[in-house]
């Protein structure tokens, strides 16, 4: 299958589709249209130096854009999207009370937790606020989007269920009701999102476009079947019994110090850690010596490092904790000597295709920020592999 019909599952692409006030026989001709739209655009020196372009071919750009919703550059139709949607009525009589509630929404909602990102706002705390302030059809600018909150929130106070989980009551007419006060009307709002990062506008993207739902459920699941087939070994533990395998939620690495008395390993979170409190005295399990963290030096081995290709002292960490899930509970395990093997193979095994190793060290702030040299990381690859010492 070609990457356009791969594109083309997300969506349905054989009914007739209107954007921006031209009506197209497909979703796959409306993309094509707009393509081209850019790629004109694109030629363009004066568009190429707007500020904030990425660096990158245009080619590259064009391949992950979907104009006009989406381009992976300053997106040139925005005025459109502006001028097709903008209210037929006259703003000048607009009166709002200012928003004066508690707003507290928990951080477990699926769409929420479909990406994480740092300062990310739960998307129904968000709605409260759009439904207070705008009616339906009107336009939220977000200028600093990340993953794209607000454009959910906008599209989702047209869904009736989410607008009632806020604990609003939806009458019959559309009207939304907090209590005995009407405070908005059911009805999508149109959102135009932008931000700096590359990652968290494409995120956004994929948030905020409508999906096939059936095309798209298929197409993730022959997705986690061939990772399965591929990958899954990695993530499977004996259980207690030692005959059945579970599944692995995740593994607690801990740092390894060297005791200032002794000169032996001290596992820190053998030794520092109890009831998941960090205690502030240490005592060596070797010598008896008492310890702080502070006081310790990091056990460190030497490894070639991929990037600098040179030898670099990487600091120790060990698996002391599995917690995995089976038979639909979870428990929790020290690894055994298949969890090791398991880990040396991880280790030994071959990485396919590109992955990132921007160099950090070049960034002095960043590097210093943290002392990552003590960890022996010099590059972004290294926040990810594992290239420990886990022999002994």
């Amino acid at each position: 299958m070609d990457k356009q019909r791969q594109r083309g599952l997300l969506k349905d692409s054989s009914q007739t589709v209107t954007c921006l006030g031209r009506t197209f026989a497909s979703d796959a001709e409306r993309r094509d249209y707009f393509l081209q739209q850019l790629r004109e655009r694109l030629q363009d020196p004066a568009f190429l130096s707007t500020p904030g372009f990425p660096i990158g071919n245009i080619d590259r750009i064009l391949a992950i854009s979907d104009p006009p919703y989406y381009t992976a550059c300053p997106n040139p139709f925005i005025g459109d999207f502006l001028e097709c949607f903008r209210q037929a009525t006259a703003t000048s009589g607009y009166e709002r009370e200012p928003f004066t509630s508690d707003v507290s929404e928990g951080k477990s909602d699926p769409i929420y937790n479909a990406h994480s990102y740092h300062t990310k706002v739960p998307h129904k705390a968000i709605m409260r606020y759009i439904l207070h302030y705008t009616e339906p059809g009107d336009i939220v600018f977000d200028g600093f989007s990340g993953t794209g909150m607000t454009g959910v929130a906008a599209g989702l106070c047209a869904n009736l269920a989410a607008v009632e989980s806020l604990g609003y009551t939806v009458k019959g007419n559309g009207s939304v009701w907090d209590g005995d006060n009407q405070i908005s009307r059911l009805g999508v709002r149109r959102a135009v999102l932008n931000d700096l990062s590359p990652a968290a506008s494409f995120i956004a993207y994929n948030y905020n476009v409508p999906v096939h739902i059936d095309a798209f459920q298929a197409a993730a699941r022959r997705l986690l079947e061939a990772f399965e087939n591929k990958y899954g070994w990695m993530y499977t533990t004996k259980h207690a019994n030692g005959r059945k395998t579970g599944r692995i939620n995740y593994v607690v690495w801990s740092d390894v110090f060297l005791c200032n008395h002794c000169q032996k390993e001290v596992v820190f979170w053998t030794e520092a850690v109890e009831e998941g409190e960090v205690k502030d005295d240490i005592t060596c399990p070797h010598c008896g010596g008492e310890v702080t963290k502070r006081s310790l030096d990091r056990l460190t081995h030497t490894i070639i490092d991929p990037v600098l290709r040179k030898p670099v002292q990487k600091a120790v960490r060990r698996p002391v904790l599995i917690n995995y899930t089976f038979d639909g509970e979870r428990y929790e395990k020290e690894p055994d000597k298949d969890d090791m093997a398991v880990l040396r193979r991880v280790e030994d095994e071959p990485i396919p295709g590109w992955y990132p190793t921007r160099r950090i060290d070049t960034d002095i702030d960043l590097w210093y920020e943290r002392d990552y040299r003590s960890l022996g990381i010099f590059s972004v690859d290294s926040f990810f592999g594992l290239l420990n010492r886990i022999h002994g």
